[in-house]
């Protein structure tokens, strides 16, 4: 059977069609009956994937082409989920290297794929949405060999087959004005050049944990691609970590494999196929999951670190408990253990008192889906600015993130975004002339520097621009850079908004209330133009008297406040500032609510 299992990951730029090619290939290879109703977008299974559009944990799913069986396994293309592609390519044989025909190479093309050919994957390049009115494939297939030379790739990779396709509208061709009929030639050609791993099935079983899903049923289920022997439904098993340490021990209750995107019981599974089993408690990802005589563990992709951290307390606001049902420091405890333990790409550590806990991770995105998720369980927390994490070099010299920007824009507005990175201690690294009045400017730049910088990008640009970020290297430390220019609006008083109060503050500042919201002492209700915060009283209703004169009533009208995504809250609050997070609001605040103990701390600050 191992000849003829095929596993291969689908890699990508964010956007670039991933998981739309799963769908239409499932559809042509016969996963579906004739009449089954499929929804778009199959492999994006989870709330928020759907809702915006991008893939966040890998999944695999399986089709069955010719006589042998096809794993694909489905990656995020958002560099903030990395480590879920790290993990993933060490179950596969083979890469497909998706490419939109008209974007080209793309910064997380770059990184996926320098992570594939360092596995000594073969990967087969796909040039996608040939449909569109201005691809430009020849080019692309420039760069794209540009991008393998220059990420070192040998000989053989160097030779990588190319197909012409559109994944919407299903189908693929070895040539751009080729026959436009279905995915068959992709298909041939995976069975064609991707050569199956050469394993022993007489070994003892042992795999290596790869995705890690909680189950109602099952309990713990674990991922991964059986490396060596076969797994037998009742046989005793164990977990062993990286160091060879014993995890866990015990009966391997169920085997599951993948049809299609649904999980198969099945009583053996064999070396090279990718199964799901249950039976362990304490068993996590990156471990080997063996034979009681298996000792040595299988080697694991190393993650590369967290940049980016922030710390989660319980909700001290004067609102607490009115809008969530998860409140405590023990349920959010609970709560982010468990996300450390099924993503690797997180980090956990609390204080001594068990109180605040800090998360890091690769972004702001990935933060920021962790803290949509528990707030759409009902939870309540305050959430503090995030930080970046510094390293040291060999010297003691400090060391930051440097993440690589990409952007796509109109010429007219390059000079303006390029004298804002300047700003940010940006270094243009690149400038290209792309076709049609556009330009594409690389920067390299201190992670520090973008925080909150997507939407002054759409500003400046007038919402026409592209920026993609992906972490590039630890670099020297860059200095001081100027935060936030402008200063807070601060609450005085707890209740509710008035229209009258907000309608006269207006000129003041951006408002980030409207009328009849609630409100208290310490909340951060708008942003001044100027540096400096100022305390003000949107709670002033207007004084009635009982005469009436043409012009004293005059017609309120309220600027809509503007909606912003907790990303971009987190990446306004300055260092003394919190994010209050409710199942229903989302609210800025100084981290001390008291004005007078807000003084005393400046004071003691500025005295230590």
């Amino acid at each position: 059977m191992t000849n003829k299992i095929r596993n291969i990951t689908i890699i990508a730029h964010v956007d670039h069609g991933k998981t739309t090619m799963i769908d239409s290939l499932m559809k042509q290879s016969g996963v579906f009956r004739e009449n089954e109703e499929v929804e778009e977008r199959l492999m994006d299974t989870g709330e928020l994937e759907k809702e915006r559009g991008i893939t966040i944990l890998a999944k695999p799913a399986s089709i069955n082409w010719e006589d042998s069986r096809i794993n694909i396994i489905d990656t995020p293309g958002h560099r903030d989920f990395a480590a879920e592609v790290e993990r993933v390519l060490s179950m596969a044989d083979g890469a497909l290297l998706l490419i939109d025909s008209a974007e080209g190479v793309m910064p997380q093309t770059k990184f996926v794929l320098a992570k594939a050919l360092k596995q000594g994957l073969k990967p087969i390049v796909v040039i996608n949405k040939l449909d569109k009115p201005n691809q430009r494939a020849n080019e692309v297939l420039d760069e794209t060999f540009d991008l393998f030379v220059s990420l070192d790739a040998n000989e053989e990779q160097l030779d990588f087959p190319v197909l012409y396709a559109s994944g919407r509208s299903g189908w693929a061709s070895k040539e751009i004005n080729g026959s436009k009929e279905n995915l068959h030639p992709l298909l041939d050609l995976v069975i064609e050049h991707v050569k199956p791993a050469e394993l022993d099935k007489k070994k003892p079983f042992a795999m290596l944990s790869t995705l890690l899903y909680a189950d109602s049923f099952l309990g713990r289920s674990l991922v991964g691609r059986i490396s060596q022997g076969t797994a037998k439904a009742n046989q005793k098993i164990k977990a062993i970590n990286l160091k060879g340490e014993k995890v866990d021990e015990g009966r391997l209750t169920k085997i599951f494999r993948y049809e299609g995107t649904k999980k198969v019981p099945i009583e053996i599974g064999e070396a090279g196929d990718i199964v799901i089993i249950a039976g362990l408690e304490k068993a996590n990802v990156a471990d080997t999951i063996c034979d009681i005589e298996v000792d040595k563990p299988i080697e694991a992709t190393p993650i590369d670190p967290p940049t980016i951290s922030i710390t989660i307390t319980v909700n001290s606001s004067p609102l607490a408990g009115t809008e969530g049902k998860k409140l405590t420091s023990t349920q959010i405890r609970d709560r982010l253990v468990l996300e450390a333990q099924n993503n690797v790409g997180i980090n956990f550590s609390e204080n001594a008192n068990n109180d605040a806990f800090e998360i890091s991770g690769r972004g702001e995105l990935m933060l920021e889906i962790l803290l949509t998720q528990m707030r759409r369980e009902g939870f309540e927390m305050t959430v503090s600015p995030p930080k970046v994490l510094f390293q040291k070099d060999k010297n003691g010299n400090k060391l930051e993130p440097i993440e690589e920007v990409t952007m796509d824009l109109d010429e007219e507005f390059s000079s303006k975004v390029i004298d804002s990175m300047n700003r940010r201690k940006g270094k243009l690294i690149d400038l290209k002339d792309t076709g049609k009045n556009k330009k594409r400017l690389i920067f390299h730049t201190p992670t520090r520097g973008l925080m909150g910088y997507n939407s002054r990008f759409l500003t400046i640009t007038k919402g026409n621009g592209v920026i993609n970020r992906i972490f590039n290297s630890y670099g020297k430390f860059e200095g001081d850079m100027e935060g936030r220019r402008n200063g807070a609006l601060i609450s005085m008083e707890q209740g509710k908004a008035v229209a009258f109060a907000i309608f006269n503050l207006q000129a003041r500042g951006e408002m980030f209330i409207t009328h009849n919201d609630p409100v208290y002492a310490g909340m951060i209700v708008g942003l001044a133009p100027k540096p400096g915060d100022m305390i003000i009283n949107v709670m002033k209703g207007k004084k009635l008297t009982n005469m009436r004169t043409q012009g004293t009533d005059e017609n309120i009208l309220l600027t809509p406040v503007r909606k912003m995504s907790i990303a971009e809250q987190l990446s306004i609050l300055n260092t003394d500032e919190a994010l209050e997070i409710t199942p229903k609001s989302c609210r800025l605040r100084k981290s001390i609510l008291d004005p007078h103990d807000r003084k005393r701390s400046e004071k003691s600050g500025a005295v230590a």
